[in-house]
């Protein structure tokens, strides 16, 4: 016979054993996508971008280095200017977000029966899927974002 004692130390050993295979899970799942892409030197500096898996049996991966900076921010003096070699960084620079859309001004598509009269309904659903890229506007939008083949190790996604 089991006394209450006995079934304390079970659940006690369970959620222990249950504890340790979550914070597995967690370090698993947070570590190792981060290991799959390379660290490259550019002449400015080092970036590590992040793998992506297509979702096609026929696309291999691919590395993404996001906003990768290729010129100096034109403000200031250098607004209207071509642009100048950007500054040297020390350190890895995460390239996983996108940089600043150049400024541009959008069609208002809210109204969509508006919309409708001013441009195709492809043109208005093409519009949509792009805003999201967009509402980050900024005149320091001089950024890269570079796609590659993947080289090494596959991710564990």
């Amino acid at each position: 016979m089991q006394t209450s004692l006995g079934k304390s130390s079970v659940l006690t050993q369970y959620w222990c054993w249950l504890g340790a295979v979550m914070l597995m899970w967690l370090l698993l799942t947070s570590v190792l996508p981060g290991d799959c892409a390379r660290t490259i030197r550019t002449k400015y500096g080092e970036l590590s971008g992040v793998m992506v898996t297509p979702d096609s049996r026929h696309l291999g991966a691919v590395e993404v280095f996001k906003g990768v900076p290729y010129a100096s921010p034109p403000t200031g003096s250098l607004r209207f200017m071509p642009p100048v070699t950007g500054a040297i960084w020390s350190g890895v620079k995460i390239a996983d977000k996108f940089g600043p859309a150049c400024p541009q001004m959008l069609p208002d598509i809210s109204n969509e029966t508006a919309a409708l009269r001013r441009m195709p309904r492809g043109r208005l659903e093409y519009l949509r899927r792009l805003l999201p890229y967009l509402e980050n506007q900024n005149e320091d939008c001089l950024y890269l974002n570079i796609y590659a083949p993947a080289q090494g190790k596959a991710c564990i996604n």
